[in-house]
């Protein structure tokens, strides 16, 4: 018996859990979102993985964004956010986090964390704009061809 993925919708986009099918498809938007991309070896395994809860957008057929977290007890991190290069600016990032952030919730997560580099001023205003506020830096955590490592801003949200 086949199980027929749950969709919620937003905007133009259809929002769901991610699933172990969608590996390739995630491997190629974090390729084409990051300067070191996940392989879909590595996507497999974090999908089969039962602390992973992810979430795909979708416009059609195609694959528009993800966000993907790790859950520990009452905790989870934000591993990875992206949103397709031509779909950026239409507001999926904040309706995928919005469905994600209540998926955590209904699990019993009650607080989230997260890191982004402190010059990537997109991915600040989507977290801010979803409640999250900072808790720490990392100097030198992001390498940066050609320059200066990045600080990476810790940021936290509480969901309960």
């Amino acid at each position: 018996m086949e199980l027929v993925r749950r969709w919620w919708k937003g905007g133009d986009a259809r929002l769901g859990a991610a699933e172990l099918a969608d590996a390739a498809g995630l491997a190629v938007l974090h390729a084409d979102s990051f300067r070191r991309g996940w392989s879909e070896e590595e996507f497999a395994r974090l999908l089969i993985d039962r602390n992973i809860i992810a979430d795909v957008a979708m416009v059609g057929e195609a694959l528009a964004g993800f966000v993907m977290s790790r859950c520990a007890v009452e905790e989870a991190e934000i591993l990875s956010v992206a949103v397709a290069p031509g779909r950026r600016g239409r507001g999926i990032a904040g309706r995928l986090l919005a469905v994600h952030l209540g998926r955590l919730a209904a699990a019993g997560i009650e607080r989230v964390f997260l890191e982004v580099d402190q010059d990537n001023a997109p991915g600040r205003r989507l977290y801010a704009a979803a409640g999250f506020r900072e808790v720490g830096r990392r100097p030198g955590y992001y390498a940066r061809p050609g320059g200066p490592p990045a600080v990476a801003l810790v940021l936290r949200r509480d969901l309960a």
